[in-house]
């Protein structure tokens, strides 16, 4: 067994591996860039090399800095993670002429099958059932114009090398696959340093189901069931779970089967993911083979027991798979929620900043589920505009579906973190979508369920009676606790005022004070519309998490102090909350509405990022739906388009700048 490995990667995935080769005995290396001086992975690691500047193609990206690395401390192996070099044969060359092991496959099949189009080729020649595409060299827009029409459409259009759903575009007509052909070459280009595409029909109302493989040098291959993971955004997925709800044992089979034989076909050692689409009828269709670890890797080790990153090292070290086919058994049910850093109620748009709060929930078992956390970031930790934008993997075990996706949602609620803007919001909501909950899903669920974007739940009325009386309580606790302070030699008073009103958004919410003294922990009847609840918490004046109960139901919620009042944030919901006397509430009704600036006729910048390109010079006219701008950020390509039919007065950006969210980009007469 190796003595010591070194972590070709950042982030969640680093700090992921070394807790697996800690556990091993084997101590760790880690790289760093100058944005990643401070990171957690580098913190975690028994040692630490920096290899370069903030981007990756200077730095991660960099096989000769690893290599380098390597020499400098000793390490024998190197766990590549995935994204950066884990799918790059010429690393895995260059690594095996020097000596050191990569942990993970052989060049033959990341040649033959991390590349796209000669996976699909090998699939073929396999036998494997394939998407109908075409998987020759693109040479141009009208081209791939050319080749759309043959196959028929909706197609999509993909980077060869790609991953994460980098360089990937769907097109409907003509004008979108010369559009998203040029897009999808840019950001294969700029992600991966090859910009070649294939085209491929667009099965509508897919579902994107994926096998994991494992095997090692001696012949033994084993599928350790699969993972849906068709709740995606701009094909990037979000949330996965294990196994899949729509599955029945024989496509099972046959899908695991197929992997098996895939991976028998080139030779496969390590851990791997051949990848499927499923149509409703549950034929089932080859994508890709991923020849590295998924990100979503954890709901299967959740279901299965079995270390993925622990029997990658122990193939690489030369040992056998201690398991068999027959060995294999689902139990119970994995959910898995990707916390972006990126603002749901802006279109998803990536956000970047500092986490001046971050406070997760406990990881463990308790006595129905399990909570476990992969994360790569702390509170104070910067996220940074250079990387991508994943902040967390919340993953929830429990025996059945509907109790993971349970636990999930209250984990969720009780996931704090503050400083930039997040998808945990969504993500809440998301666990409380009848369509996902019944397992009613596609991979155009986001697409088709929030076809205006993302918005705060509207609560109904029995949730907002919950969360008055949730503000209530959290109001009552810390009047007292203000009246205690201001005169200690006093006893509390308790309640002194039985009539309140709670205005909860632009709801108002009339509560009366049934029984019972405010102290810690809290234990009062407040009637809210003609209906006691009974409320009892421990919660105290500072906590960011409001757990408690409200009328037997249990409640995990975040509750913030802002001017006046409070934000409470539960299941989607997102309110302004302010305790009001009857009177107060009388005259706050009366108070005039500021209404927010007119920004029509400007085009602002959604978030940071990198001017690439300025689609207009002054005095344009433009349709509505025209390319205005395109903005990279954490390394996805935001194309800006107008909104309506304008005509462009001024040009405030150029390509190449850096420019800050809200910054101006164009002005319009």
């Amino acid at each position: 067994m190796f003595k010591k490995i070194l972590i070709a990667n950042r982030g969640e995935i680093a700090c992921r591996v070394i807790k697996t080769a800690r556990r091993m005995g084997i101590a760790t290396v880690a790289v760093y860039s100058d944005a990643d001086r401070d990171a957690l992975h580098v913190e975690m690691a028994d040692e630490a090399v920096h290899i370069g500047p903030a981007t990756a193609a200077e730095s991660y990206l960099v096989a000769d800095k690893i290599i380098a690395a390597c020499k400098q401390t000793g390490a024998e192996a190197v766990h590549p993670g995935y994204g950066f070099l884990s799918e790059r044969a010429s690393f895995c060359e260059a690594l095996e002429k020097e000596g050191i092991v990569f942990i993970g496959p052989k060049p033959k099949a990341i040649m033959a099958m991390g590349d796209k189009i000669e996976s699909k080729k090998f699939a073929n020649a396999a036998e494997v059932s394939t998407v109908p595409g075409y998987l020759g060299v693109i040479e141009d827009a009208s081209h791939a114009e050319k080749i759309a029409a043959e196959i028929g459409y909706p197609v999509m259009i993909k980077a060869s090398a790609g991953g994460g759903g980098k360089g990937m575009r769907i097109a409907w007509n003509e004008a979108e696959v010369r559009d998203g052909f040029d897009r999808a070459r840019s950001e294969a280009k700029s992600s991966f340093g090859d910009d070649r595409v294939f085209i491929e029909k667009y099965v509508v109302e897919p579902r994107h189901i994926e096998i994991q493989v494992l095997a090692d040098a001696h012949g033994n291959v084993v599928y350790l069931g699969e993972r849906e993971c068709s709740i995606q955004r701009r094909n990037q997925k979000v949330a996965e779970e294990a196994p899949s709800p729509f599955l029945d044992t024989k496509t099972r089979t046959a899908m695991g089967e197929q992997s098996v034989a895939l991976a028998r076909a080139v030779e496969y050692q390590s851990a791997g993911t051949v990848e499927f689409i499923v149509d409703r009828d549950r034929n089932f269709y080859f994508l890709e083979m991923n020849t590295r670890l998924q990100v979503e890797h954890p709901v299967t080790e959740l279901v299965t027991g079995i270390d993925l990153v622990e029997q990658m090292i122990r193939v690489a070290a030369g040992e056998r798979l201690p398991f068999a086919q027959s060995d294999i058994k689902l139990n119970g049910w994995a959910v898995e929620s990707r916390l972006y850093a990126e603002d749901p109620y802006r279109n998803f748009l990536p956000s970047i900043g500092r986490l001046t709060r971050y406070r997760p929930p406990a990881e463990g078992k308790s006595a129905s589920a399990i909570v476990r956390n992969d994360t790569g970031v702390f509170e104070g930790a910067e996220i940074s505009m250079y990387y991508d934008p994943m902040i967390a993997k919340l993953c929830t075990w429990a025996p059945t579906r509907l109790e993971a996706i349970e636990a999930m949602g209250e984990a969720l609620d009780g996931f704090v973190v503050d400083g930039i803007e997040h998808n945990v919001p969504f993500l809440a909501a998301l666990m409380k979508h009848p369509r996902w909950r019944e397992g009613r899903l596609s991979t155009g669920f986001i697409a088709e369920e929030y076809p205006d974007g993302f918005a705060p739940v509207a609560p109904n009325a029995g949730q907002e009676a919950l969360l008055a009386a949730v503000a209530l309580s959290a109001s009552l606790i810390e009047a007292n606790r203000r009246e205690r302070f201001a005169d200690r030699l006093r006893p509390p008073s308790g309640a002194s005022r039985e009539e309140w009103t709670v205005r909860l958004g632009d709801s108002y919410v009339d509560a009366r004070l049934v029984d019972g003294l405010v102290t810690i922990p809290f234990d009062m009847d407040i009637e809210i519309g003609g209906k006691t609840f009974n409320v009892v918490t421990d919660w105290r004046p500072g906590d960011a998490v409001w757990r408690g109960n409200v009328a037997g139901q249990s409640v995990v919620a975040q509750i913030r102090p802002i001017l006046n009042g409070l934000r409470l944030d539960w299941q989607g919901i997102s309110l302004k909350a302010k305790v009001l006397t009857q009177r107060h509430a009388e005259l706050e009704r009366l108070m005039p509405v500021k209404l927010p600036p007119d920004t029509s006729k400007l085009l602002l910048c959604p978030m940071p990022g990198l001017v690439v390109s300025i689609a207009v010079v002054e005095g344009q006219e433009v349709k509505a739906g025209e390319t205005l701008a395109v903005v990279e950020a954490m390394k996805m390509e935001n194309v800006l388009r107008a909104e309506r039919d304008l005509v462009v007065s001024k040009i405030n950006a150029k390509p190449g700048e850096s420019l800050a969210v809200d910054a101006v980009i164009l002005e319009f007469a």
